[in-house]
């Protein structure tokens, strides 16, 4: 004789009901504001040694961070259902954007980056990229089956190769490298086959000597340059020579704020930019340098966190690849000022002067805190 099983819940009606905090109400964690709030505080005070005695740029630098945290705010507010229904309309206007940069662009030192709209300040359209693909992927593959199909794998791929060959002739091969590598994560997290992995790895490394053909002469230069540095030490290899120069002077506890002589002396080219972890490692030493990681390792791990318990696929994608492309940040910056990558133009996150990179980076928190700060009560 079978009997068929029940599982009956509590008729009290709020079995499934969680007290909420105040980060909850106002859709906000606190974590990760604080973390980001002590970074960018921390970055505050390496740029300002860097400017020393020109305070503008730090102060341009203030404001650019108080709008990049209205922002994050207000992101917050938005659920996640809005931002997975428009990803694929947002992904397909930074498409057209990024068209329209090499039809009416503005050229910077050479590059065609900038979009300069009447009566709006210039942006840059790649730098909304970095958002809308990843987002446009997390929408793609949150109603399909994972592990993803093979015809699934297919398309993903399309959608990241043609944002990121629209901007590797700007030239930009930083925000590139960037985009791809945001696009690439959602694949990864979505489950893809090592086989496919190891197989997109071999065809890199098989194809390596054709894409140096294709790369401009000032790019091959830096490679160059960073296998030996020493063959053009006053051209191309000075960046490098001059911020491992840098690095290793400032020891354990460096030499104090404002004693940077690789920076105050105009040794180290890009001290504000993308060499200022040089400038960090020469005034506050190891210990300084250290005491930023950890912020950073902290900050990850709380989005790692956050996408562990992100209640659907779009989320937990989405927030992953936020927070991974973050690691990427850091991780190729460091590495390219210590002179183990070529120069790529990536800055450090929430450190390095600038405002559209900060701007990306609040934007992807705010929706970071968005998904997790939206619950939906399964009943």
């Amino acid at each position: 004789m079978t009997q068929d099983f029940v599982r009956r819940l509590s008729d009290t009606g709020d079995s499934f009901e969680r007290s909420l905090g105040i980060g909850d109400k106002v859709h906000l964690d606190f974590t990760i504001i604080i973390l980001l709030s002590i970074i960018s505080a921390y970055g505050l005070l390496v740029l300002y040694s860097a400017v020393y005695p020109n305070q503008s740029a730090v102060i341009s630098q203030m404001m650019k961070i108080g709008f990049a945290v209205l922002v994050m705010v207000i992101l917050a507010q938005i659920s996640p259902i809005f931002y997975q229904r428009i990803a694929p309309w947002l992904f397909i206007a930074a498409i057209f954007l990024l068209v329209a940069t090499y039809l009416f662009g503005t050229e910077v030192n050479g590059s065609r980056r900038w979009l300069r709209i009447p009566g709006f300040v210039g942006f840059q359209p790649s730098e909304v990229m970095k958002l809308a693909l990843p987002m446009a992927l997390a929408s793609y593959f949150h109603d399909r089956h994972l592990p993803p199909r093979k015809r699934h794998i297919f398309w993903a791929l399309i959608i990241i190769i043609i944002p990121t060959a629209l901007v590797v002739p700007q030239p930009d091969l930083g925000t590139a490298l960037i985009i791809c590598v945001s696009g690439i994560l959602v694949l990864l997290l979505a489950g893809i086959a090592w086989k496919f992995v190891f197989g997109a790895l071999g065809f890199a490394v098989l194809s390596a000597p054709a894409v140096w053909f294709l790369l401009r002469d000032y790019q091959q230069r830096r490679i160059l340059s960073l296998i030996d540095p020493e063959r053009d030490p006053l051209g191309d290899g000075w960046n490098i020579i001059q911020s491992k120069t840098a690095i290793g002077s400032g020891g354990l506890s460096g030499k104090g704020l404002f004693e940077g002589t690789q920076s105050h002396l105009d040794f180290l080219p890009e001290s504000q930019t993308d060499f200022i972890i040089a400038v960090l490692a020469e005034e506050m030493g190891f210990l300084g340098v250290v005491f930023l990681l950890v912020m950073y390792l902290l900050l990850m791990g709380r989005g790692i966190m956050i996408a562990i318990q992100a209640q659907d696929t779009f989320g937990r994608l989405l927030t992953g690849s936020i927070t991974f492309t973050f690691f990427v940040y850091v991780f190729v910056n460091i590495a390219m000022v210590s002179g183990l990558l070529p120069v790529v133009g990536i800055p450090l996150p929430l450190v390095s002067y600038g405002g559209t990179s900060i701007l990306t980076i609040f934007a992807g928190f705010g929706i970071m805190m968005s998904i997790h700060t939206h619950k939906r009560i399964m009943l």
